[in-house]
């Protein structure tokens, strides 16, 4: 043959990460549509902060900054950390997560492609665990509240009580675990400020366009389905299985699905290839792992959403799970 068939074109990591960004954002134009633009205000405080620390960084690191600045990792961890922390969150709480995200969680561990561990999830875990009042702090779906909104994030003291309410997760919690209101989450959609339809209130629309984003990645094949289905499916698995089983504590597969984080954990958290498993069956079990913690969490832990966690949980894990889950080297024979 004159030309070799196994010949690939280049991809760079900036490609991949302008993808990524690419593929938030039908899922940044429902929550602008929801939210207002104030998302947009946390996006460049995150964005800024990222490049700053990064640079930092680099420099301490002797590194070259044109090179890892342009790439855009720093970029897409900025965009996940404003994306998951509330809208309304004070300005330092953004910088000091993103900080935390590239200074500690990334670059300590030696730089892109060293860091055994999500940053961005770092961030998210280390801020609800040092002020958790902050991060469960989420504004009305209200796109008309833009001012309110940014007051809240850079007023010196906050007085937020007018702009929140409860997160979908956290409403149904509440409702699920109170004798007197107790029902089957039939009762509850559509009936309540904080829910929707199949989902909470704004966050179903939000889900469909990380979703819609998520299947475009794989078409691109920057990320592999395995991730993404074995996470979702083991998710509404177990959330089904319960609900079947005792409807009037637990909710089903629709409500996990699109509230919350799980589509965006499915296909832009939980597929971070660095901190993820590499072979094939490793993802199923990382993957399935992650959906199984989340819904523990959900339903039984003290936050209403567990995939920030679960995800460093696993993360732990891939180590292991990489090791056991090798697949046959062409040509070797297993010893009997």
């Amino acid at each position: 043959m004159p030309t070799s068939p196994h010949v690939f074109a280049a991809v760079s990591v900036r490609s991949i990460m302008l993808k990524v960004i690419l593929a938030l954002t039908p899922g940044l134009i429902a929550y602008l549509w929801f939210f207002g633009p104030v998302i947009l205000v946390q996006i460049a405080i995150a964005s800024c902060t990222a490049l700053a620390c990064e640079a930092l960084m680099l420099k301490i690191r002797g590194k070259p900054l044109a090179l890892f600045l342009g790439d855009g990792s720093a970029l897409v961890t900025a965009w996940l950390v404003a994306l998951t922390f509330p809208p309304i969150a004070p300005w330092w709480l953004t910088v000091l997560g993103v900080a935390i995200a590239i200074v500690i969680a990334k670059h300590l561990y030696g730089g892109l492609g060293q860091n055994p561990f999500n940053p961005a999830m770092v961030a998210f875990c280390a801020m609800i665990i040092a002020y958790p009042q902050l991060m469960s702090q989420w504004p009305k779906a209200d796109a008309n509240a833009f001012w309110p909104m940014l007051t809240a994030i850079f007023a010196p003291s906050r007085e937020v009580d007018a702009i929140v309410m409860a997160t979908p997760l956290d409403a149904l919690r509440t409702i699920l675990r109170d004798p007197e209101q107790r029902a089957t989450i039939a009762g509850f959609l559509g009936t309540q400020a904080s829910f929707g339809n199949i989902g909470g209130y704004g966050w179903e629309w939000i889900a469909m366009g990380y979703l819609l984003g998520g299947l475009w990645l794989i078409q691109q094949r920057v990320i592999t389905w395995h991730i993404p289905v074995a996470f979702l499916a083991t998710l509404a698995f177990i959330a089904t299985g319960a609900s079947w089983l005792d409807p009037e504590r637990h909710v089903g597969a629709s409500f996990h699905l699109f509230t919350g984080g799980a589509m965006l954990g499915a296909f832009f958290i939980l597929t971070d290839p660095v901190s993820s498993a590499a072979t094939p069956l490793g993802k199923l079990i990382y993957a399935a792992g992650a959906a199984l913690l989340t819904w523990i969490i959900r339903s039984f832990g003290a936050y209403p959403d567990g995939i920030a966690f679960a995800v460093l949980l696993m993360n732990l894990c891939v180590p292991l799970i990489d090791m056991a889950t090798q697949p046959r080297v062409f040509g070797w024979r297993k010893k009997s």
